[in-house]
């Protein structure tokens, strides 16, 4: 874009600057609009990566489930501690009372008092069957499962920040193809235009040559609203405003040196999708050793210190006792002993036995499809590098065959007819080879991704 406006801004002073003066506020905007773009900042592969792992909401949300899970753990001891619970409370009585006795005698009056009571009471858990330890060690394996989640998401939005990066370098390329043949195209234009001028050519081939030019420039016009698109894109990706103007690098470097041997071996240990079933398989195992310890007795301490003081300040019984207080400690053992509960126990274990059977099903069809992924995608790499090292071979043939078509046209050697296929090959040649770099670089990303290698 920035060499056509380059052109663009040459033609205009060289036609109109130098000569009319009205046209000078013209071309001053026009140098300011060329001094905009030419200053637009270039975005690294890098920056592009830094800012997504920064601002990109699913990493954050992983990370947020990720912190939940680190203050379960921060308390983890806490299920060895004793409960300690302490109580009070105290209550007025103000009652009118009337009693008629035995002997014959007659007794009414009001009667007031106060109850006060307190106390402190703690139960310890000192056996439950070894559930409290599984229970421990799950919560730890959820900070675990924590991070291996945040990591997969991360591998995740890095994959398709690299992917659609490289996508707007190919629309870069491609358009940059495209302003070669307009190039081309305004030569053919320009030559045949002069063959009509001087009697050698016919006016068909002035309008075929303008026709295809247009052509061109309506996929100019594509290409310029395709890359916009796909900045679009990645600005959402690095949560990044839409108005930050920003241009990528010209090429896409590929890593020529995957070996299938070195991906296969890594990629059980390392592939996110594979630890997070690795991690949800040994979670699943600490729930059946909590459901297993739910056969066992509990076995607890329990000890409670209370206080409780009754006064009573008017009494209608002469034998009613004024003031009472008691306090004092008790503790013991306790044990419950499951002996038959609906067989809810035995329910939840096999429950749990299967849940561990489902997981470890899981890691095994996940492993599976990524050990097939694997194998397509570097097929696809290695064909994918075999087809680049053909178009670029081809692009240059093509490009030779273009100027020795369009010298010979020139000399009124060629027809137009040779020269328009001249031109679609060397564009079918173009694409071809754009299309087999971008997919070359897919099928890299895409490897490294199942290796588990992309970020490490």
């Amino acid at each position: 874009m920035i060499k056509s406006l380059m052109n663009l801004f040459n033609l205009f002073q060289h036609r109109f600057c130098s000569r009319f003066v009205v046209q000078s506020v013209f071309c001053f905007v026009l140098i300011l609009a060329f001094n905009s773009i030419q200053a637009q900042r270039i975005l690294t592969i890098d920056e592009a990566i830094a800012n997504a792992l920064k601002s990109n909401y699913d990493i954050i949300l992983a990370k947020n489930d990720s912190t939940a899970a680190a203050i379960d753990n921060s308390f983890k001891k806490a299920a060895f501690y004793p409960r300690l619970n302490a109580n009070t409370g105290i209550v007025f009585n103000d009652q009118y009372q009337k009693r008629n006795l035995a002997n014959g005698t007659q007794r009414e009056g009001t009667a007031k008092s106060n109850n006060l009571s307190a106390g402190i009471a703690l139960n310890w858990t000192l056996f439950d069957g070894l559930k409290m330890f599984a229970t421990r060690d799950k919560v730890e394996e959820f900070v675990k499962l924590g991070e291996l989640n945040i990591k997969s998401q991360i591998v995740t939005t890095v994959s398709t920040v690299v992917t659609t990066y490289y996508n707007i370098v190919r629309q870069k390329q491609q358009l940059k193809a495209i302003e070669e043949q307009m190039s081309i195209g305004q030569v053919r234009v320009d030559l045949a235009q002069r063959k009509l001028e001087i009697g050698v050519g016919n006016k068909p081939d002035v309008l075929q040559s303008k026709v295809d030019l247009n052509a061109q420039k309506a996929r100019q016009l594509e290409q310029q609203s395709l890359i916009f698109q796909l900045k679009g894109q990645l600005n959402r990706l690095m949560d990044i405003p839409p108005g930050d103007p920003f241009d990528v690098t010209d090429s896409i470097p590929i890593i020529t040196n995957l070996a299938l041997s070195d991906i296969q071996s890594a990629f059980e240990a390392l592939n996110p999708s594979l630890q997070v079933a690795r991690k949800n398989i040994d979670i699943a195992n600490l729930t059946l050793k909590e459901r297993k310890a739910e056969r066992f007795p509990t076995v607890s301490f329990n000890s409670n210190y209370n206080f409780n003081r009754l006064d009573n300040q008017t009494v209608v019984d002469p034998f009613t006792t004024l003031l009472s207080q008691n306090s004092g400690i008790t503790y013991g053992l306790s044990a419950s002993i499951p002996i038959f509960n609906n067989s809810i126990t035995k329910r939840n274990i096999q429950q749990a036995q299967l849940s561990v059977e489902t997981q470890k099903l899981i890691y095994e069809n996940e492993k599976f499809l990524v050990n097939h992924s694997v194998n397509r995608a570097y097929r696809d790499y290695e064909q994918n590098k075999k087809a680049l090292a053909l178009e670029e071979e081809n692009i240059l043939l093509a490009k030779e065959n273009v100027d020795i078509i369009l010298e010979t046209y020139r000399l009124n050697a060629a027809t137009l007819l040779q020269l328009r296929q001249a031109q679609q090959s060397l564009s079918d040649a173009y694409d071809r080879l754009i299309a087999a770099r971008y997919n070359t670089k897919v099928s890299e990303i895409e490897l490294l991704s199942l290796k588990g290698d992309l970020v490490r």
